[in-house]
């Protein structure tokens, strides 16, 4: 086609070229940690255990400590008692233990407490792990005194530490703030105080590297103040090795607590916990084993879903595998 003016090629119009449209990081994270099934797996399993213990008591509203006497040893699937008014009625579906007490309660309202436990431990372990890495790795005159603090801790006996701060703290915090908010207190800082130092190596090795780097030079070039570059260029690149660590201090906090609850030095005797219930199951492990199988199961699953999760946060937090 010509122009009639110029008797010249017609020129055509440009074509608009679409822009794709950015990514987003997050998205690309999603992504990567859905490749990994393992972790998809934990996530739906912490978020299904998450809304049992949280929800479930609403739901099923029985009295997790009321004891019944004339009801106790029910086999789990089989419990049909007589009422008041001479009908059968389904009222404990997982049994009930040698006191009467509803098991399937038991594992709801031991569940919210170890949950909690294991949330508030890990979240105090990182954040004390955070702020120390940050300061050792940043400030090189405090350094070595920061880390040598750290190998300290670290060479300490975990379970014999934890078991001394129980029995020495044990009485006072119990007079002070009631026996289940003081032995809570107590147990939360007692792990919190005793898990920070992975988290601290692991932050201090990043910022070490990261202080380095060219845009951390040039922030400091152009005069910005430490705690700036801290909070704008530390923190949010080494936020990755943070999550993985935290959802490895989760597993661990919660196994913890039910280690001091099965050994007896947590929670009241009447205060469920998922390892006090494993405790109390014990010495009826050979006519009723399922009785330690629930809370054993609950442990068990929560920290291998926790650990998955772990696994697929740092494959997809890790960019030169997030690339592939």
């Amino acid at each position: 086609m010509t122009d009639p003016m110029t008797n010249m090629p017609a020129m055509s119009p440009p074509r608009a070229v679409p822009i794709e449209k950015a990514r987003s990081q997050w998205r690309d994270i999603w992504a990567q940690f859905r490749t990994h099934k393992g972790a998809v797996w934990g996530l739906g399993f912490l978020i299904f255990i998450t809304l049992f213990v949280a929800i479930g008591p609403l739901i099923w509203d029985v009295d997790a400590t009321k004891t019944d006497i004339r009801n106790k040893n029910m086999r789990p699937f089989y419990t049909l008692l007589w009422d008041s008014e001479a009908r059968f009625t389904w009222v404990k579906p997982l049994g009930s233990d040698n006191l009467g007490r509803d098991v399937l309660a038991n594992l709801m309202q031991g569940g919210r407490t170890s949950m909690a436990v294991g949330w508030t431990a890990m979240i105090l372990a990182v954040v004390v792990g955070t702020l120390i890495g940050v300061l050792a790795g940043f400030f090189k005159r405090i350094d070595g005194a920061l880390m040598r603090f750290t190998d300290l801790v670290l060479s300490l006996p975990l379970l014999p530490l934890l078991l001394v701060m129980m029995l020495l703290f044990r009485d006072t915090l119990r007079a002070t703030f009631g026996p289940e908010t003081g032995i809570f207190i107590l147990i939360v800082v007692a792990i919190g105080l005793t898990s920070w130092m992975q988290t601290a190596r692991i932050v201090r090795g990043d910022v070490l590297a990261l202080k380095e780097r060219e845009f951390v030079l040039a922030a400091r070039s152009i005069g910005t103040p430490s705690r700036r570059m801290i909070s704008r260029h530390i923190l949010p690149n080494v936020l990755s090795p943070i999550m993985v660590s935290a959802t490895l201090g989760l597993a661990n906090a919660i196994i913890t607590e039910s280690a001091l609850s099965f050994l007896g030095l947590g929670f009241p005797s009447d205060f469920p916990t998922w390892g006090k219930t494993l405790f109390d199951s014990i010495q009826y492990m050979e006519e009723y084993p399922e009785r330690v199988i629930w809370p054993g199961l609950c442990i068990s699953f929560t920290v291998l879903a926790v650990n998955y999760i772990g696994d697929g946060l740092r494959d997809a937090l890790d960019p030169r595998i997030r690339g592939q």
